[in-house]
């Protein structure tokens, strides 16, 4: 069974290619939303195991879904995937709930990575 992921990016290109990325990896990205308010729409008929959350977007920044999301759906882990990263920004995403804050500069090796470990704790 495919780990089932929600993609979370306000840039177009951004949120597609990180979705077409994970499927030809062999996850199954469930839902792509292009916004904070988006994603707390999608999340509960996704289904998602893991939702991948870009930290800076307009109108409801990653962490502010982030602990909206943790509300809506307690069991699912998020991943803050930000360009911007640094300690108080870190401590922040926990706050709100985040599982792990991962840099973009870090590559989508990590964020694969990240994600199949997170998924076999979750099972076991």
């Amino acid at each position: 069974m495919a780990i089932r992921v929600m993609v979370v990016d306000d840039t177009d290109h951004v949120r597609e290619m990180l979705a077409t990325m994970l499927e030809l990896d062999g996850f199954d990205v469930v839902a792509k939303a292009a916004s904070g308010a988006e994603a707390l729409a999608k999340v509960g008929g996704a289904d998602p195991n893991i939702v991948v959350m870009d930290y800076k977007m307009p109108e409801m920044d990653g962490l502010s879904a982030t602990r909206l999301l943790r509300e809506l759906a307690p069991s699912v882990p998020v991943i803050i995937y930000t360009a911007y990263i640094d300690d108080a920004i870190e401590t922040a995403a926990r706050e709100a709930g985040a599982a792990l804050v991962l840099g973009k500069v870090e590559g989508l090796e990590q964020l694969e990575r990240s994600i199949s470990e997170m998924c076999i704790e979750l099972m076991n």
